[in-house]
């Protein structure tokens, strides 16, 4: 199970994110205990007021719990997962908070402890606490029978391509997967000596070299994207400036980004935006599907939690029916037969919960699993609309250099350099 986590303040806003129901297909409070209040915004605002009695700044600790996304998990491997947390950090007493999200076919928890001790009003401290998460999250992995992921083998072995929040919503917003940028520009960079080679070679594939503001070398997008040539391809500042040479033989942004509009844009932009008409129209059946599948999804488990709060009220009023009052429950007392019916009473009512639990832990998992086929169809689509993008890319660095070397009428007249068959 990969754990992140953070020490933060903002308990409003952390609140109001992990009840977002429109990033979320389905939401579920699992637990809020250790407070006065039952739901999670009043306990949010309870483990702010109480941190106002003290100097602590982040006083909350908040981790996510990712399971693999193929993995059928019951809720107790994640409720063992926060005990063990709580054990390894010194969390155990402490107030918090368990949400469940579901996502595109995937299970994962978020949850928060205060980290303000009522009785001495300071903070429970957390060393080193990404490290020793790790080490429980590996433990977690092998406890389960779940397959390692290479970063946990070796941290050599990690996903290159892997992005920060901000790249890939910069990327994102670019219309091409992040991953594939990201491994085209390291493909380039991977392929070329020296600055010269590299920027051709980012120019074969629709991107352009240019001297940043602040970060040295750049590349910068037919949509004036700006991506750190450093960050891209995982080296350091001064490694990138060794093999590419002084930055400022390269043009700025802002002259790269009006070279581009002179020379592509206005070729291509037709091009671009009828593909990325055509991506929009072919996404939206399987939305459609994927909003029905969760308005069908949650009203199965609404009817489930009724059926089984129905049950329970039924099976609690028998239970109750066996503890006889008056002179009778009295002699009950005094022959030890209430205690017996009582201890009968907490078992079938522990097994109840246990039983509930499973149902609901079925349900759950069929509809994971019909969920993840249907992601696997968006997922295919999403990748070949950006191949479909990334090749328009490259188109544009094609008319680009046509256009630089005069020879934009005779390309317009060759067939083979028309836009590509946006339609197939």
């Amino acid at each position: 199970m990969i754990l992140k986590a953070s020490q933060r303040s903002g308990a409003k806003q952390l609140g109001v994110h992990l009840l977002k129901a429109d990033e979320n297909e389905h939401v579920e409070v699992h637990e809020v205990s250790g407070f006065v209040a039952d739901d999670l915004m009043g306990a949010m605002k309870e483990a702010y007021a109480l941190s106002r009695g003290t100097k602590c700044k982040q006083h909350l600790f908040s981790v996510s719990l990712n399971p693999p996304a193929n993995e059928s998990v019951r809720i107790e491997v994640f409720e063992k997962a926060c005990a063990a947390i709580e054990e390894r950090l010194g969390l155990q007493g402490q107030p918090r908070m368990i949400v469940f999200h579901e996502k595109e076919g995937r299970r994962h928890a978020h949850a928060v402890w205060s980290r303000i001790d009522a009785q001495t009003m300071t903070a429970k401290p957390l060393p080193f606490f990404k490290m020793k998460l790790k080490e429980i999250g590996k433990s977690l992995f092998l406890e389960n029978g779940w397959a390692l992921p290479d970063g946990y083998r070796d941290s050599r072995l990690r996903d290159p391509r892997s992005f920060g929040l901000a790249e890939w919503q910069q990327a994102k917003r670019a219309g091409i997967d992040p991953r594939e940028i990201k491994a085209t520009i390291q493909e380039c960079w991977a392929m070329s000596e020296n600055g010269v080679a590299f920027a051709k070679a980012l120019e074969e594939r629709g991107l352009f070299l240019a001297q940043g503001d602040r970060r040295g070398h750049v590349a910068v997008t037919i949509d004036g994207e700006v991506l750190p040539i450093s960050r891209m391809v995982a080296a350091r500042s001064k490694e990138v400036a060794v093999k590419l040479g002084d930055p400022n033989q390269f043009r700025s942004v802002a002259e790269t980004t009006r070279h581009i509009a002179q020379t592509v844009a206005p070729r291509l932009s037709g091009y671009i935006s009828e593909a990325k008409r055509i991506a929009h129209n072919a996404m939206k059946p399987l939305l459609e599907r994927k909003s029905e599948m969760k308005a069908q999804h949650q009203q199965e488990r609404k009817v489930l939690g009724d059926r089984q709060r129905d049950r329970n009220v039924v099976e609690q009023q028998a239970r109750s029916a066996r503890l006889r009052k008056g002179a009778a429950g009295v002699w009950d007392i005094l022959t030890g037969r209430y205690f017996k019916v009582r201890k009968q009473n907490e078992v079938e009512a522990f097994f109840g919960v246990q039983r509930d639990r499973a149902q609901r832990h079925e349900l759950v998992l069929s509809q994971l699993k019909e969920r993840q086929s249907l992601q696997h169809e968006i997922r295919q689509a999403r990748e070949q609309q950006s191949r479909q993008m990334l090749g328009l890319y490259r188109d544009a660095a094609r008319y680009r250099g046509m256009a630089r070397d005069g020879r934009s009428d005779q390309a317009a007249r060759d067939p083979r350099s028309r836009g590509p068959e946006l339609g197939r």
